[in-house]
């Protein structure tokens, strides 16, 4: 029977900048494990799914009684583009919605899912994707030109126009779409925000650092 929703966490073996980041001791636990203990808190869930080519981390989704997808080799590789792996995810998901979350937004709070899972809930009909993002506000270039500013009337840079950018925290949508789109975002989006320690995303060794303080830190965050 198909499930209704379905969270997948995504752990590679092979990481680069953070050499297996999912599975690095964070705070006294790994990254996986704190997500795990984030997500089986969430009744609205159906089932968790760790798609995962590390044999550590089938054996943490065994150790917490929950399902696992041994994702194929080309699929943990750095030939695979993004593209390619959402599909693949999505062809290896039995369920109608499918929550696309990561290990390396270690800040996000049960309470942030459960609302962000609501609003899901109330505005399905309206929008094909809800994707969480966090504001920047910074002097942004492309190829050596501005984006977001008149080099010649640079304002102060409370003033720049608001922008965000994708976290990729929390992200759900049609397991179909995501499958067939081969992206997470639909044409009518709905970008839900998140703060800059929530929103907080760990790809280089100095933001693991940073983000263990943080954690460290937060005394909001709940495990």
């Amino acid at each position: 029977m198909q499930k209704s929703l379905v969270a997948v966490v995504t752990v590679r073996k092979g990481s680069l900048r953070v050499p297996n980041k999912n599975l690095k001791s964070f705070c006294g636990k790994n990254l996986l494990i704190h997500k795990i203990e984030i997500l089986k808190k969430i009744k609205e869930l159906d089932e968790i799914i760790i798609n995962t080519n590390s044999e550590e981390a089938i054996t943490i989704a065994r150790d917490y009684k929950i399902s696992y997808f041994r994702r194929e080799d080309y699929f943990a590789s750095s030939k695979c583009t993004n593209s390619e792996f959402w599909s693949n995810v999505a062809k290896n998901t039995n369920s109608k919605y499918i929550m696309f979350t990561h290990c390396t937004n270690p800040l996000v709070k049960v309470e942030t899912y459960i609302k962000f899972i609501e609003t899901f809930k109330n505005h399905k009909e309206k929008y094909d994707s809800f994707n969480t993002v966090t504001d920047v506000k910074e002097f942004l270039f492309i190829k050596n030109k501005p984006i977001n500013f008149d080099l010649a009337k640079a304002p102060n840079s409370q003033n720049l126009p608001d922008t965000f950018k994708l976290n990729f925290a929390i992200n759900i949508l049609l397991t179909e779409q995501m499958f067939k789109t081969k992206t997470l975002i639909g044409k009518k989006p709905y970008f839900y925000k998140l703060d800059e320690v929530e929103g907080y995303d760990i790809n280089t060794p100095l933001e693991f650092n940073f983000a263990e303080h943080l954690f460290k830190n937060n005394s909001k965050t709940s495990i």
